[in-house]
Parts: structure tokens; C-alpha cells; sequence
């Protein structure tokens, strides 16, 4: 396993067992050693798998039906399914052990694949009932992305991207409600297709919020989705959900005019991902794009409806005999998101249909401006352990640009953008109106074909194990914070999560002056010096090692900045400043002492923060 292997997609298996150049049996074999090979770097990927009799088994009836004379889209393709789908003879369990149960019978989609020629090889893993964009939560474990492990591979399909991005299947089926097939692809450098709400069958489908829930797929290529798609859409009269595809469809020709958001717009986007996304926007340009800037703010209004909304009561629904029966059964994350759904009433309910209508009609207003919209798929990545360490918040920064969606019926399709330094991969998302999705399809095969750069090596070395006697031979470097990074603050996480060890809590010297910033969430401070005109500011000192220092200070935002700061005893630390321009309309609240200090102050008296 390495770099992608062109030979082992969708499209390239299926062509070669079709005529006679490979044998399903022997892409079974092959599927089979692969997993087995990358279940020792990452064996939290699966949930289950089928046994290998099992998938021998299929492949040799997918052959039969070659020798027979049948030509099939799928023949012989190599699939993993998110463990929310059933799949006969293989337990279902939504990552919730007590939750699982053994289906009477596979998912219509499962069905479709099948009949299709494909080899269901397993079920992977997911954030528990398909609630997150991060990945890790879930009692089996915590896949890290392919390129770089310490960081999340997104969620919830999380198992389905790691495999189809490591290389051990070429098509994953993942689900969606709020981003959890798109944000895994962006973060794994996938194809991951959205479609329409109702295009493809949902029953069979654990629900998440079941107005809203899709099935997707995560693939290396856009091809290789199209073919699935041309599989998998068909209308199912037996779920409610499903939707007849209408006569005629939205369609994008080779002139089309592209919505790109304002720059108020991509305020979260932190500075790499807003590189990779100004480069994708110029590709698309290339492709025949007319760039309109679009106020994109009502729909990332219109996101906060789902987990800020009655939405969450659908969660609640579905989860209500086990939440009742075992709570403890639940990821505690999980189970604190679908226990709020119990108080919501039904007057909160069409209070939020009511919201959510307007901002329908908002969608429907943008598509006389713009054929398709383009954004970013998620604004940065993060560490599992910074996760772990702020588990909500930055789970829901991660939807901020995809959970409207589905709420506003849309399609949508994630795409390579680029890689980050640390080798992460970040993407952009089309998105267009309801039936679009073979307009989305068609566009990214060209958008793919302008992409140049290779991705980076996957991550198989193995975890860096160190005695006690070799931790305490790394170098520690001394941090003050003085403001939103102090113990109890929002960015306090920053620090836990790269396993800071608290020091002291001190004075700097007489010599600094603190402020107020404005327009910095969360409410932030600026230290800088003043010499004789300053005054002992609190602050907190922490430990970090080198390494995690490192990685610190490459994500602070200006105007903050690191430097060297003077202790009230004399000795002097690394220590958060700020540049001038920090103190334009910033309110100086030095003579409170500390940030805390005035926080206080602010809260008795209404002074602004």
C-alpha cells in the first residue's frame, strides 16, 4: 500500500472481470490480503467483516454469472459498508454494541450493489449513530487520516474513507445527514457524492434525522461514483422517503455561472484551506466558470437549525427505547445531543419549520443568480486529541459548511482541493439545486483532470512508543497565556490536548499593558509591552514539549503573536503578544490585573467583551 494504484478502482475492476482479464475470485483474494494487511495499522477501520469463505463465495457467483454471459457494472468491485446499512448475515451495530441487531434482510442498496456483481467485504466503523463529523466517537476505536493518523479522519463515515483512501476497497457506502460522507472525503483526498435526498433508498438505514439522511458513496475518482450512482438510483416504493426523479433535471452547461461566498463569508477558514480553495475556484474558472460573489451567511444561518433546532429531536426518536432502556449504552457525547431532543415540544418544532422555510426560499432565490455553488467542504482539520480534548465545539466547526444542505434539500459533491502541510487533505464542496447530481458529477471529471499534485504517502509507521526514562530527555519549553488559552477558557483545549503540564500561576512584570480585541471569537486579550507605563499582568505558565510547542505556535492568529515576556521574579518565558494593530478599538483593561479579572467585571457591570 502506497501511492493510489490506478488498477484498483471502480471502473478499471469492473471492466477487467467483465472481459475475462481478471477473476472476481482473484480481486476477492487480493481485496482480502489488503485488509488483512492494513488491519495492522489500523484495525479500528472495521467494525466487522465478512469471512473469507464468505466473500470467496460471492466472487465465485459473480464469476458464474460472467461465464453465463451477463455483463455487470459492478463486477467484482470490492466494497465496504458503514455499519448503519444492514447487510444480511453481517450484525448491524450503528457502533453501539448494545444497539446491535442481525437484519432479516440486506438494505435495498445492498440489493442493488449485488445484483450489480459487487463483493461486500465488511462494515466499518462511524461516529456512534452516525452523530459527528470527527470520528471518534465510537467504542471501537478512533480512525486517524490516511496521511497523517495523529489528526481525525472525519466523520461520521469514518472507517469507509480511511479504507477506500488507504487502498484496501475501491468503493465504500457512507451516510450523510450533516456532512458525514463529505467531511471524510475531503479530509482523505476522496470523491464523496451527496445525492439528491430520496434519489437513492435510505431503508435500511439506521436514521439518523430520517427526513434528512442520505446514503453516499466514497470513491477515488468521479467515474467510479457515477457508475455507482447509475446502479443505486432507483426509486424504492417501499420507503416513504424515496423520491420519483423528475422528467426533467437541472442542468449545468459548459458556460455556468459559479457562486463563490464573499470573503465574510470564509472568516473560519484557516489559512492553508483558504489557499487550497482561491486555487480550486481558478480551476474552475478555467472549466468555463463565470465567478459570482454570493452572500452565502442565510444558509450557514440555516445550519445552526440542525443541531440548534427541533432536528435533534429526530435523533432522540429513533434512540428513545435505548436511551430509556440503557443510557449508559450510548457514547456519552451522543447520548448528551439525543437526550436534549426529549424537551423539545412541538410548538419549537414548526417554530423551526417555519425558520426553515425561509431559508428555503432563500436557496431557491440563489439559483436565479448562480448555477452551482462552491465551498469549501470543512474550514480546518484537527487532532484526535484536540477533539477528545473539546469534543463539541470543534465537531461542529468541522459542519459548518456543509450541515445546511441536506436541511435545505440541495445536492452536493466533495472533491479534492490540495493537502496542508501536515499532509491532510482538504476539499471543496459543489453544491447545486435538488436533482443536480449528474451536472455535479460531470463537472468534478473535468474539475479531477486539472488536479496535478500527488498525494502524500499514507501514514503506516507505527505509534512512537517512549519509556518514562526517554520522555524525560525531551525538551520542554515554558508558555504563559494570559487570556482565552487559560484553564476553564474556550481555548484551553489547545493546550490539554497536546498534554501541557500546569506550572504556576504568576504576575508578569510591571512593565505590560493588557486589552480587549475586538472581532476576535472567542473574546480574546492583548498583552504588549509598555515599559514604565505598565503594570503586573495574571497570567498562566504551562509545559509543553518541543514538538507540541512547535505545532502550537503554528496556529496562533495574527495579530497575536509568540514572544518573550518577563516574569515579576525576573526570569523570562514564551509568552503570547500582540501587534499593533491588535490595539485598533480595543479597550484597555489593564487596571483590572488579568483577563479574568475583567471578565468578571464585564459580567457584574455589562462592560463589553
Amino acid at each position: 500500500m502506497g501511492l493510489p494504484d490506478p488498477q484498483w478502482n471502480v471502473c478499471v475492476i469492473a471492466d477487467h472481470v467483465n472481459r475475462g482479464a481478471r477473476t472476481a475470485q482473484a480481486v476477492a483474494r487480493e481485496a482480502l490480503a489488503r485488509a488483512n494487511a492494513y488491519d495492522k495499522i489500523q484495525p479500528q477501520a472495521w467494525i466487522s467483516r465478512a469471512t473469507d469463505e464468505a466473500v470467496l463465495a460471492q466472487a465465485e457467483r459473480v464469476d458464474r454469472r460472467i461465464a453465463a454471459g451477463e455483463s455487470l457494472p459492478l463486477a467484482g468491485v470490492p466494497v465496504a459498508v458503514k455499519d448503519n446499512i444492514d447487510v444480511q448475515g453481517l450484525e448491524t451495530t450503528a457502533a453501539c454494541p448494545g444497539f446491535a441487531y442481525r437484519p432479516e434482510r440486506s438494505a435495498p442498496v445492498i440489493d442493488h450493489l449485488i445484483a450489480a456483481g459487487a463483493l461486500i467485504i465488511g462494515k466499518t466503523n462511524l461516529d456512534q449513530f452516525a452523530t459527528g463529523l470527527v470520528g471518534t466517537r465510537s467504542p471501537y476505536g478512533a480512525p486517524g487520516c490516511v496521511f497523517n493518523r495523529k489528526y481525525v479522519s472525519g466523520g461520521s463515515s469514518s472507517g469507509s474513507a480511511v479504507l477506500v483512501a488507504a487502498g484496501v476497497v475501491p468503493l465504500a457506502l457512507g451516510s450523510d445527514t450533516a456532512g458525514s460522507g463529505r467531511v471524510p472525503a475531503a479530509f482523505n483526498n476522496l470523491i464523496g457524492f451527496k445525492p439528491t435526498r430520496g434519489r437513492w433508498s435510505t431503508r435500511g438505514l439506521v436514521p439518523a434525522c430520517r427526513t434528512l439522511d442520505c446514503i453516499t458513496t466514497l470513491t477515488t475518482n468521479t467515474p467510479d461514483a457515477v457508475r455507482v450512482d447509475s446502479v443505486l438510483a432507483q426509486f424504492d416504493r417501499e420507503d416513504p422517503f424515496a423520491r420519483r426523479t423528475p422528467p426533467r433535471t437541472p442542468t449545468i452547461g459548459k458556460q455556468f455561472r459559479l457562486g463563490v461566498p464573499r470573503a465574510a463569508d470564509l472568516r473560519d477558514l484557516a489559512p492553508e484551506d483558504a489557499r487550497c480553495f482561491k486555487a480550486a475556484v481558478t480551476r474552475l474558472t478555467s472549466l468555463g466558470a463565470e465567478p459570482v460573489e454570493i452572500d452565502v451567511a442565510r444558509l450557514l444561518e440555516a445550519a445552526r437549525l440542525l443541531y440548534g433546532g427541533p432536528w435533534v429531536a429526530e435523533r432522540t426518536a429513533v434512540l428513545e427505547p435505548l436511551l430509556e432502556r440503557s443510557p449508559a449504552a450510548i457514547h456519552p457525547i451522543v447520548r448528551a445531543i439525543v437526550q436534549a431532543g426529549k424537551g423539545i415540544s412541538a410548538v419549537e418544532a414548526f417554530r423551526g419549520l417555519y425558520a426553515l422555510q425561509s431559508y428555503a426560499r432563500v436557496a431557491e432565490e440563489l439559483w436565479d443568480q448562480i448555477d452551482m455553488l462552491v465551498l469549501p467542504t470543512t474550514p480546518t482539520i484537527y487532532r484526535i486529541n484536540e477533539v477528545l480534548a473539546e469534543p463539541i465545539g470543534l465537531n461542529a466547526q468541522l459542519g459548518l459548511y456543509t450541515n445546511f444542505v441536506n436541511l435545505l434539500d440541495l445536492s452536493a459533491l466533495a472533491i479534492p482541493a490540495g493537502f496542508r502541510a501536515n499532509a491532510t487533505g482538504v476539499g471543496i464542496s459543489l453544491i447545486g439545486p435538488a436533482w443536480c447530481d449528474s451536472s455535479l458529477l460531470g463537472l468534478a471529471a473535468c474539475y479531477e483532470e486539472t488536479l496535478t499534485e500527488p498525494p502524500p504517502k499514507l501514514d503506516l509507521g507505527e505509534e512512537a512508543a517512549h519509556s518514562d526514562s526517554e520522555s524525560a530527555r525531551v525538551p520542554w519549553v515554558r508558555l504563559g497565556v494570559v487570556g482565552a488559552h487559560l484553564s476553564g477558557m474556550p481555548l484551553h483545549w489547545q493546550l490539554s490536548s497536546r498534554a501541557a503540564r500546569f506550572v504556576q500561576r504568576t504576575r508578569t512584570a510591571p512593565t505590560y499593558r493588557l486589552y480587549a480585541m475586538t472581532g476576535q471569537p472567542p473574546p480574546k486579550p492583548a498583552l504588549v509591552h509598555a515599559g514604565v507605563d505598565g503594570a503586573a499582568i495574571e497570567l498562566e505558565v504551562y509545559e509543553l514539549d518541543v514538538s507540541a510547542f512547535g505545532s502550537f505556535v503554528s496556529e496562533v492568529p495574527p495579530p497575536l503573536t509568540i514572544g518573550t515576556v518577563t516574569l515579576a521574579d525576573g526570569s523570562s518565558i514564551k509568552c503570547f503578544l500582540a501587534e499593533p494593530r491588535a490595539l485598533v478599538g480595543a479597550l484597555d483593561i489593564t487596571g483590572d490585573g488579568g483577563w479574568r479579572a475583567y471578565l468578571q467585571r464585564a459580567a457584574t457591570v455589562g462592560v463589553p467583551s
